[in-house]
């Protein structure tokens, strides 16, 4: 893939978050996700690829998706063919609520790269590059915390290990308190909370905890750019859920650990994250005097390990209908 569509794919984020930035604390999180996906959508087609949505967002409670097998980008000849896994609204919670974190997220890689999952449950762990290769999905969480602590040269009472807050983790949380590590609650938005682990500055040394698989997939391929480590193991709780499983993924996806190179395949992924709401890692969008807004984006990419920071000042008023809210 060009190198420079990884800056394209940053304005495909901040064109979702600015369609949805101004619904923050609004309290209607369907209205701020649509406005996430129209923007994302009409950024997406006007870039020169040949794209397919292979992760959609919100397949299993009818939200405004940006649809599995959606074709988007202009389909000129000599345009790369790229699968896109997209979450235009990380978040939709946080948004309606007025609180922190949420963010608009797209992950992109050659044809074939991406693996197709469903929207069923995916336990999840990962870490940031200090501590790639020192976790086991199939262990204990007290053995990944102290092979965690050991290999960041860290007390056990040192590590900070984030987990979604739900009644399903109440075993986890409990196990980990036992032996002393630190816990960190997060409410929604599991992706924000997987990429964290990479950044020294969020103080978190962990995530673990059972979420979307959509999302999982789209963390793993943040977690490969990053030089992070991300592992899954999809768990479909019925035998509809399995069906999809078999369909989307293949036979020989379910039921086993998932590593960064099932989920994300080969050496030129692009991850590309704009902030909605203030985040410990990006800030939310701003909106200032004169008609314009700022925003704050994070873009990296596998194969050249680069990551970037970009602060962007928008002129709303030469931005597509998307951008207001009347």
């Amino acid at each position: 893939m060009d190198r420079e569509l990884a800056l394209n794919i940053v304005r495909v984020t901040e064109a979702a978050a600015l369609g949805c930035g101004k619904y923050l604390g609004r309290g209607n999180k369907e209205i701020a996700d649509q406005a996430a996906v129209d923007g994302m959508r009409s950024m997406f087609q006007v870039l020169d690829i040949k794209g397919t949505v292979v992760i959609g967002e919100g397949e299993m409670d009818e939200a405004p998706m940006l649809y599995i097998g959606e074709k988007i980008g202009t389909w000129e000849e000599g345009s790369p063919e790229i699968d896109v896994a997209v979450d235009p609204l990380d978040g939709t919670n946080l948004v309606a609520k007025g609180l922190p974190g949420a963010l608009s997220v797209v992950a992109v890689a050659p044809k074939g790269c991406l693996l197709h999952a469903p929207d069923v449950y995916m336990d999840k762990i990962a870490v940031g590059p200090r501590a790639a290769g020192c976790i086991d999905i199939t262990a204990s969480i007290e053995k990944n915390l102290y092979n965690v602590a050991k290999a960041l040269c860290k007390d056990i009472t040192d590590i900070t290990v984030i987990i979604q807050d739900r009644e399903r983790h109440e075993d986890i949380i409990r196990r980990a308190r036992s032996i002393g590590a630190r816990i960190k609650l997060f409410g929604d938005g599991d992706v924000a909370a997987a990429i964290a682990t990479c950044f020294s500055e969020s103080g978190v040394d962990m995530f673990v905890g059972r979420g979307g698989a959509p999302e999982g997939v789209i963390s793993a391929a943040a977690l490969k750019c990053l030089g992070g480590e991300f592992q899954g193991i999809l768990r479909p709780s019925n035998e509809e859920e399995k069906r999809r499983c078999m369909e989307m993924a293949g036979a020989g996806y379910w039921d086993r650990v998932l590593t960064m190179d099932d989920l994300a395949k080969g050496d030129d992924i692009i991850f590309a994250a704009t902030g909605v709401s203030n985040g410990e890692l990006l800030k939310g969008v701003r909106y200032m005097a004169n008609n314009r807004a700022r925003t704050s984006s994070v873009v990296t990419r596998s194969k050249s390990g680069t990551i970037r920071f970009i602060e962007t000042t928008h002129a709303l008023d030469k931005k597509p209908s998307y951008a207001y809210v009347k």
